[in-house]
C-alpha cells in the first residue's frame, strides 16, 4: 500500500524545506504532519492526532485555524524556528483532483514582520557573516524597515561579538566553513537562531541583483568578500520572502571606527540598553533618555546609545540642536505634540513593500502625511545647523496625502478581499456597482411588506444565508396561505418552509453579482493606489528617518530639561572635566534629591589614573560609571547630568567591572577578569577611557597585588596607552606609588566611623583611604555578631604581626625610569622578608607555569603541589 497522493504532496513540498516547520494548507487549516507535528504540539500545546496516509500507521498530525496561523507562527518564531507556509494555489470548488500547494513564504526570527511579533522600539535585524582571507565581513538587515548596512572588519572573533551584541540580530547567517571555534563560542555567547550555510549559497548568486536592489551600489567600492556577505543575505531574504523588497533600496557601509567603541563586556557593565539583572530596559541608560514620542525615534535613540559619535562636529550639531529646544519650551512643547500624531511610517513602508499593508494601515500613513506640514512649521522658526537640515530636507509628500484623501474610505473594512475600501467618486465603476447593491438592497427590504399585503401572512419574513441566498419564511400554521405556483419551496425546517419567487431570484442575482463585482474592483483599485504609493517609497523613508532623527533631539532637550543637565563643551585635547556629575540612572531610581555629586578631572598627563580606595558599596563602581556615562551621552549629542563639563572625544571606553565567570567555556571568575584586562591592555589607546574594578581580587594577595600593580605601571608608561583610567583598588599598598608612577593621583570615598559602625558620605576626595571597612559593611549585611566580633580579633592579631605589607622599594625601584628611592623609614614599613631560598623558587616556579596552556585536572594537580610545598615550608 503506497502513500497517498495528499502525503506524497507534503513530502514532495517538506523536501525543499527540511529545516522548517510546514504549514501545509487543507481548507480552513494549516496542518502539519510526521515530525512537523510532534515539534508543533509539544511547543503550541496542540492536541496531536493522525491521519491516514496508506502507509501501515497514521501519521501524526495537529492543525491550525488559517485565519490565527499568525498567533501560533509568532510563538514558534519566537522559540527560535522557521516556519514554511504553503498555501492552495486553485480554488478547491473549481479544481478536479488534488489542488496545486507550494510555499509563498518562509518566516524566520530575522525575516518575521508580523506586528505580533516585532517590538516597535526595537529593530529586527537579521545578520551575514562571511570570512576569508583574514577579514570578516559583516551585513545586517531589516526589512520591516528597509535598513541594510554592511562593514568589513580585519578577522578578530572579538570584533565580531561586539558587532553582535551592538545591533542584537535575531538571526545570524554564517558559512559552515566557518571557523567551528566561532561558531561554537558565539552560540554560546547570544542566544539567537543560527543558520549555517555552504560557502556556495553566498557566492552563486549574481551581482546584478545587487545592482538592481541597491539604487545606489555603484558608489559603494565592495570587494569580493563584502559583495558574498551581502549576497548571502541578500539571496535568503528573497528565498524567504518570495518578493522583491522595493523599500530594501540603499546599501549602507559604515566603518566601525566611525564610532565609538564599546565591547561586549563593556555594553553590559554600563547598561546602556538593559540591566545586568533582568535584562530589562528599566534601569538602563536608555530607559533615562528614552522620552520619544514615535516608534521610529525610539528605534533611532536605541541605535544612537548603542553608536555615540567620534566626529566632533556631528556631535556638536547635535548638542546646539538640544540646546535650541531646551531655550524653547513652547515651540518645543507643540513640536512634541505634533510628532505623537506620526504613526510608524518606516514599518508601513516596509508593509507597502511587502504587499501586506492593509486600508487602515494605508489611512495611519495619510493621518501621519496630514501633520508633516505642521512640522515642517514648527521647525522653520530654529536656527540650530541640525534643525535647519531636518526641515529643509523634510518632504511634506503631500501627493501621497490627496491620493490616499482621494481613494481610502474613512472607516474602511480590514480585510482588502472584503470590499468597502474605496471612497463614492474615485471610481465612476465603483459608484455604480455600489449603488445597483443598495437598489436591490432596498428593494429587497420593501418586498417583505409587499408580501405579507398579498399573502395576508403577518409572520411572513424575508431572510438571506449564504447556503441558499435569499428566502421567504412562512411557519407551519400558515402554509395554506402560500400562493401556489408563484412561491416555490426551497427548504423544510421544524417549524416552517422557506420559498423563493422568480422575481426575488431575478433580484438576488443583480445583488450578489453587483456584490461580488464590487469586492473585486474594489481589491484591485486598491493594488493599484498601493503600487502607486510604492513608486515613492524612497520619499516616505527618508521622511520617516528625518523624524526620527528630531524625535531624538526632541527627547534629549525633554530629559535635560526634566533633570537640570548641561550642555557639555566637547574638545579634543584629551582632558575630562565634570563638575557635580551625577550618575543619570541612579540618581532617577533613589529618593530625590538623595545623589551625592561629584567632580572629576582627567587627562593624559598629570590626571591620567584616578586610583580610588575605599570600603564596599560606598559608590566606587558608581563614581566610575557616571563618568563612563558621562562621556558616553555627551559624543550622543545628549546633555549630561552636572552643572558643568568639558568632554574629549574618547574613541574607546573599556570596563571591567565586577565579577563573573564562564564555566561553560572552563573559565573561573579569575580568569574572565584576567582576559577582559588583556583584552582593554591590547586595544586600548591614548584617547580611550579605561574604568578598572578590583583588578586581582580573584586569586591570592601577592599574585593580586602585583597583577594590580603591573597593570597600573603599563597604563601609566606604555607609549600606546597613558589613557584616562579609573582604577577602583582595596589594596592599599598601591597608593604608595602616587609620585613614583607618573600620572598617578590618589583618590578615595569619604566615609565617617561612628564607635563600630560607618556612614558612607559618597564623596570622592583627593588622598587613598587608610582602611577598607570590611568588617563594617559585614556588619550591616546582617553577619551575625558573633562572627563580626571574632572577625576583629583576627583582624587585630593580623595588623600587629605586620604579615600584609610588601617591599614596595624593591619593586620600584625594578621600574625602568628608576625614581627617587623612598625614604629609609618609609622603606622599613613596607618591608617583607623575600629572603628565603625556597620562598624564592616557589615564587619563579608560579611565575614560570603558564596555566592557560593546562587542562583543569592538570591546573588542580600544580595548584595542590604548590600548596604542598608552601605547607612544607613552615
Amino acid at each position: 500500500m503506497g502513500m497517498t497522493p495528499m502525503m506524497q504532496q507534503f513530502l514532495s513540498v517538506k523536501e525543499n524545506y527540511k529545516d522548517c516547520i510546514l504549514f501545509f494548507r487543507i481548507g480552513d487549516f494549516y496542518e502539519m504532519f510526521f515530525e512537523d507535528a510532534e515539534t508543533a504540539s509539544r511547543e503550541l500545546e496542540l492536541v496531536l492526532t493522525g491521519k491516514d496516509c496508506g502507509l501501515s500507521k497514521r501519521a501524526p498530525m495537529c492543525g491550525v485555524p488559517h485565519h490565527a496561523y499568525a498567533i501560533y507562527a509568532s510563538k514558534l518564531i519566537s522559540k527560535g524556528y522557521k516556519v514554511a507556509i504553503a498555501e492552495q494555489l486553485e480554488d478547491p470548488a473549481l479544481t478536479k483532483g488534488l489542488v496545486k500547494r507550494d510555499v509563498i513564504k518562509v518566516l524566520t526570527p530575522g525575516t518575521y514582520t508580523d506586528s505580533s511579533f516585532l517590538e516597535d522600539t526595537k529593530n529586527n535585524y537579521i545578520m551575514s557573516i562571511y570570512i576569508g582571507n583574514d577579514k570578516a565581513a559583516m551585513c545586517f538587515a531589516d526589512i520591516s524597515t528597509g535598513e541594510f548596512k554592511c562593514t568589513e572588519t580585519d578577522y578578530d572573533p572579538d570584533l565580531i561579538y561586539n558587532e553582535i551584541s551592538k545591533f542584537s540580530p535575531k538571526e545570524i547567517l554564517i558559512q559552515n566553513t566557518a571557523d567551528l571555534k566561532l561558531i561554537k563560542n558565539m552560540k554560546e555567547r547570544f542566544s539567537v537562531s543560527y543558520t549555517e550555510l555552504e560557502d556556495k549559497y553566498f557566492d552563486e548568486f549574481a551581482e546584478s541583483n545587487l545592482k538592481t536592489q541597491f539604487s545606489n551600489y555603484a558608489e559603494i567600492n565592495m570587494n569580493s568578500l563584502l559583495k558574498s556577505c551581502a549576497n548571502g543575505l541578500l539571496r535568503y531574504i528573497m528565498d524567504t520572502q518570495k518578493i522583491m523588497l522595493t523599500h530594501l533600496d540603499e546599501l549602507e557601509y559604515y566603518n566601525v571606527i566611525d564610532f565609538l567603541s564599546i565591547d561586549l563586556n563593556s555594553r553590559r557593565n554600563l547598561e546602556l540598553t538593559e540591566t545586568l539583572r533582568d535584562k530589562s530596559k528599566k534601569g538602563s541608560l536608555l530607559w533615562v533618555l528614552d522620552k520619544t514620542s514615535t516608534a521610529m525615534g525610539a528605534r533611532q535613540l536605541r541605535k544612537w546609545v548603542e553608536q555615540p559619535l567620534i566626529e566632533e562636529n556631528k556631535i556638536k550639531n547635535r548638542l546646539d540642536a538640544v540646546e535650541e529646544l531646551v531655550n524653547s519650551v513652547n515651540a518645543h512643547e507643540d513640536l512634541k505634540e505634533a510628532l505623537k500624531q506620526i504613526y510608524d511610517i518606516e514599518r508601513l513602508a516596509g508593509k507597502i513593500s511587502s504587499k501586506s499593508v492593509n486600508a487602515k494601515e494605508l489611512l495611519s500613513l495619510k493621518s501621519s502625511i496630514q501633520n508633516l506640514p505642521t512640522i515642517k512649521q514648527l521647525m522653520a522658526q530654529f536656527k540650530s545647523n541640525f534643525l535647519m537640515n531636518m526641515e529643509k530636507n523634510l518632504d511634506d509628500l503631500k501627493d501621497i496625502y490627496l491620493l490616499l484623501d482621494s481613494a481610502i474610505l474613512s472607516n474602511p473594512s480590514l480585510s482588502v478581499k472584503e470590499g468597502n475600501i474605496i471612497k463614492d467618486g474615485y471610481d465612476p465603476k465603483v459608484d455604480e456597482l455600489r449603488l445597483a447593491k443598495a437598489h436591490g438592497k432596498e428593494w429587497i427590504a420593501s418586498l417583505e411588506t409587499k408580501e405579507k399585503d398579498e399573502t395576508g401572512i403577518k409572520s411572513l419574513k424575508v431572510g438571506y444565508n449564504k447556503v441558499f441566498g435569499y428566502y421567504i419564511e412562512v411557519t407551519r400554521s400558515n402554509l395554506n396561505l402560500v400562493p401556489e405556483g408563484r412561491y416555490i419551496r426551497k427548504q423544510t425546517l421544524a417549524n416552517c418552509e422557506r420559498y423563493i419567487t422568480p422575481e426575488l431570484k431575478e433580484m438576488e442575482e443583480k445583488i450578489l453579482g453587483a456584490e461580488e463585482k464590487l469586492i473585486a474592483l474594489e481589491y484591485d483599485i486598491f493594488v493599484k493606489v498601493r503600487d502607486e504609493i510604492e513608486k515613492q517609497i524612497d520619499r516616505i523613508k527618508l521622511a520617516a528617518k528625518i523624524l526620527s532623527k528630531i524625535d531624538c533631539i526632541s527627547s534629549f532637550a525633554q530629559v535635560a530639561r526634566e533633570n537640570n543637565y548641561c550642555k557639555p563643551v566637547i574638545k579634543n585635547h584629551g582632558e575630562i572635566k565634570i563638575k557635580e556629575g551625577r550618575h543619570p540612572v541612579v540618581e532617577k531610581v533613589i529618593p530625590h534629591g538623595t545623589f551625592v555629586s561629584n567632580d572629576t578631572e582627567m587627562d593624559t598627563k598629570e590626571n591620567m589614573l584616578m586610583l580610588i580606595t575605599g570600603p564596599n558599596m560606598a559608590g566606587k563602581s558608581t563614581y566610575m560609571r557616571q563618568v563612563a556615562l558621562i562621556a558616553l551621552m555627551a559624543q550622543m549629542g545628549s546633555f549630561v547630568p552636572a552643572s558643568e563639563a568639558e568632554i574629549s572625544i574618547c574613541d574607546k571606553i573599556f570596563t571591567r567591572i565586577g565579577a563573573s565567570d564562564d564555566l561553560a567555556a572552563g573559565k573561573s571568575t579569575f580568569m574572565v577578569e584576567m582576559w577582559e584586562v588583556s583584552n582593554i591592555l591590547k586595544n586600548a589607546t591614548n584617547n580611550s577611557l579605561i574604568l578598572l574594578d578590583e583588578v586581582g581580587r580573584g586569586t591570592s594577595t601577592y599574585d593580586g597585588l602585583s597583577i594590580a600593580w603591573s597593570v597600573i605601571e603599563y597604563i601609566c608608561t606604555n607609549k600606546k596607552m597613558k589613557c584616562k583610567t579609573l582604577f577602583a583598588t582595596h589594596y592599599h599598598e598601591l597608593t604608595k606609588l602616587e609620585g613614583i608612577v607618573d600620572g598617578l593621583k590618589n583618590y578615595s570615598i569619604a566615609v565617617k566611623k561612628v564607635d563600630d559602625d560607618i556612614i558612607f558620605l559618597r564623596k570622592i576626595i583627593k588622598g587613598g583611604a587608610d582602611e577598607s571597612y570590611g568588617i563594617e559593611v559585614a556588619k550591616i549585611a546582617g553577619i551575625p555578631d558573633d562572627v563580626i566580633i571574632r572577625a576583629r580579633e583576627i583582624l587585630k592579631e593580623l595588623e600587629s604581626n605586620n604579615k600584609s605589607e610588601i617591599a614596595a622599594d624593591k619593586i620600584v625601584n625594578s621600574v625602568e625610569p628608576q625614581k627617587p628611592k623612598i625614604a629609609k623609614k618609609e622603606q622599613s614599613k613596607l618591608q617583607i622578608d623575600f629572603n628565603d631560598i625556597e620562598r624564592d623558587n616557589l615564587i619563579k616556579e608560579l611565575k614560570n607555569t603558564e596555566i592557560l596552556e593546562m587542562n583543569p585536572i592538570e591546573c588542580m594537580n600544580k595548584l595542590y603541589a604548590f600548596i604542598k610545598q608552601a605547607k612544607d615550608m613552615d
